[in-house]
């Protein structure tokens, strides 16, 4: 069944928005990280979930989505179906192993290529619009949308000049080349999602975005999976002591995300046990077995659990066998993991930075901290154990409940809209200005 030309001229408006049209397809990129790849390991982690979870959510709702990313072994399918209405194209760029993330602006032709050749195949109009997640795939998709005249819409996820501001000690900074391609991205995206008032604010400052053109939408938590449950069937099952004070760790093991933190604090309170649950990423892969050397040598091995990433299912008993789960993590545009584990009845200790402060209530989900101080640390944990964490058990889930991925479609499915309307517009102000595959840029005036 062919698809009609220029589909995107006559899409139906959202039900739940009246008056915003509705994509009928969206193409979604993401270059560097595969949503069937497993989080807390690698580079895959909360964008993983976010882009595979919202492509379900869109299909249930009778938007198909098409999911650009790159191939990593030659055993991945052309083409997988992951539900109906969901496809995750694997694109051939470079080679499948050995390509660390900083490599991939070297493989961004490869990859444009793979996505502009997947739609020639198909009718013009085939996708209403493009969404992009990290800046990799704002370059892609700014190409893409450009060709096939439609929409970009661009969810940055971190952006360097903010994890640059923040960096862990002995970290690696982001380089300028990102810096330049983030700036690019902005200028370019008809409209920008991001998770947080707060990053909306440094979308403006840091890169002179328009404020009109950005949608604030909270990700979410699959509210069916994660639910408070039996927290000594789930220790039994970790073979955790049923009896220990258990902070936990979820996420991929690298300077950014701060387990070392939370290990040092430990340290400071003799009676608690610490479950590490992920794997080495980013400059963590340096020294892939760094926190067990620490741990070491703060004399606390015997108090310490490290466990692979973890499933879905195996992660929601990781959450229920723990009294707090710790997110240290030096930059994090919102926390996924801090919602998961409130869902989950578990209350949050996280550092104050970015989006936590909207994921987790502090003091009555949970606790925030200024700083990544250990002792600073060890100080909140400690009074959150006095307290009794199951006291904020019941206030932890109610939180939770608030961020749904069916209310987080809502608000994507009306920035899509104010988006299509947007290109429209300006397609009637400026006619052919995009047609030719260039686009005409309202801000600047000028052809870009």
């Amino acid at each position: 069944m062919t698809t009609p030309q220029c589909r995107h001229d006559n899409v139906p408006p959202a039900s739940d928005h009246p008056g915003l049209p509705l994509p009928r397809r969206v193409a979604v990129l993401s270059v560097h990280t595969s949503p069937l790849a497993q989080p807390g390991t690698g580079d895959a982690g909360g964008m993983n979930v976010y882009v595979l979870q919202t492509a379900l959510e869109l299909a249930s709702r009778g938007v198909d989505v098409e999911i650009f990313t790159r191939a990593t072994s030659s055993a991945d399918q052309p083409v997988v179906r992951v539900a109906p209405g969901v496809l995750v194209r694997n694109v051939v760029a470079g080679p499948f192993e050995g390509l660390d993330k900083n490599d991939l602006p070297t493989q961004l032709c490869a990859f444009t290529a793979g996505v502009l050749r997947a739609e020639a195949t198909h009718e013009p109009g085939y996708y209403d619009i493009v969404h992009s997640h990290y800046w990799l795939s704002g370059q892609v998709g700014w190409l893409a949308a450009d060709r096939w005249a439609v929409p970009l819409v661009h969810t940055a996820h971190t952006l360097a000049a903010v994890k640059n501001a923040s960096l862990a000690e002995g970290d690696t900074p982001e380089p300028p080349m990102r810096s330049i391609g983030e700036q690019q991205v902005v200028d370019e995206a008809d409209r920008l999602i991001v998770n947080t008032e707060h990053e909306a604010r440094q979308l403006v400052s840091l890169h002179q975005a328009d404020a009109e053109s950005i949608d604030v939408v909270h990700p979410g938590v699959d509210l069916q999976i994660f639910t408070p449950g039996d927290k000594a069937a789930a220790r039994a099952a970790l073979g955790l002591d049923p009896a220990a004070s258990i902070v936990a760790f979820v996420g991929r093991i690298q300077p950014l995300k701060a387990p070392d933190v939370l290990l040092r604090a430990t340290a400071l309170l003799p009676d608690v046990h610490v479950v590490i649950a992920g794997g080495p990423s980013g400059s963590g892969l340096a020294t892939p077995d760094g926190l067990v050397h620490l741990a070491a040598e703060l004399g606390i091995t015997d108090r310490v659990t490290f466990l692979p990433p973890q499933s879905r299912d195996d992660l929601v008993r990781v959450y229920r066998a723990a009294d707090i789960v710790a997110v240290p993590s030096y930059s994090e545009s919102f926390g996924l993991v801090a919602v998961e584990a409130q869902a989950c009845g578990t209350p949050v200790v996280a550092a104050a930075v970015g989006g936590l402060p909207v994921a987790v209530r502090d003091g009555i989900s949970g606790a925030l901290v200024d700083g990544h101080d250990p002792a600073d640390w060890a100080r909140t944990i400690g009074e959150l154990f006095s307290r009794g964490p199951a006291t904020m058990t019941r206030a932890a889930a109610e939180h939770a409940a608030g961020f749904s991925w069916g209310h987080t479609v809502d608000e994507l499915l009306a920035g899509y809209g104010r988006a299509i309307a947007g290109h429209r517009a300006s397609r009637q102000r400026q006619p052919g200005a995009r047609r030719s595959g260039r686009r005409f840029s309202m801000r600047r005036g000028v052809r870009a």
